[in-house]
């Protein structure tokens, strides 16, 4: 294996002293996990953060081995995280992405999709002009796995919540029902930051 393309940084994990295990999301590979020497030092760590785009350098003996990867940070999602509603909306979406997702099956319009929601989130004034763009994000990853109907119509916030409450048992259920990590505490989280701001 060997792939050089810009992806969505969607999970980054600690491995031994310094490196980490990055999951990224391309285009044409979908999601692939590769190791990233270095990935807690210095110099890497601001890149290997989630919603951040890189341009990676992907390869492998074969492909039974974790591939290794060189990260070069193309777009930085960092100042946002200081930010509660950015950072929780931001830490949801690509936690999902990550833990939804199978490995290396290409879905060009949730990379797509994905990249657009986190754009919006990092350049909107204000929460309400993403989360629209976030209920329907979790819709498309819905009906891509096959588990959704058809794309939902918003029309104002409140409906794009009420939009995010009746996706959120269908997401628990079939997309994190075998996940061993608690994903779903980054939605209720940004679920709470959310219902403050309509109070």
């Amino acid at each position: 294996m060997h792939l050089t393309a810009p992806a969505i940084l969607v999970a980054a994990r600690p491995h031994g002293e310094t490196a980490v295990i990055a999951r990224m999301l391309t285009e044409q590979n979908g999601l692939v996990a590769a190791y990233v020497a270095g990935g807690r030092g210095r110099q890497l760590r601001p890149v290997v953060i989630p919603g951040n785009v890189v341009q990676a350098e992907i390869r492998a003996k074969s492909d039974s081995q974790l591939p290794f990867a060189r990260l070069e940070l193309v777009t930085s999602r960092g100042p946002w995280l200081g930010e509660p509603l950015p950072a929780a909306a931001i830490s949801w979406a690509t936690a999902l992405t990550a833990a939804a997702l199978p490995e290396r099956n290409p879905y060009p319009s949730l990379h797509t999709a994905l990249g657009g929601l986190l754009d919006a989130i990092c350049s909107a004034g204000a929460a309400r002009d993403w989360v629209a763009a976030l209920a329907l994000y979790e819709a498309l990853l819905l009906r891509e796995l096959g588990y959704g109907g058809e794309r939902p119509e918003i029309a104002d916030l409140g409906e794009a919540l009420e939009i995010l409450d009746r996706q959120e048992p269908l997401i628990a259920r079939y997309l994190l029902a075998d996940t061993r990590a608690d994903v779903l505490a980054a939605r209720q989280l940004l679920r709470q930051r959310l219902a403050r701001m309509v109070e």
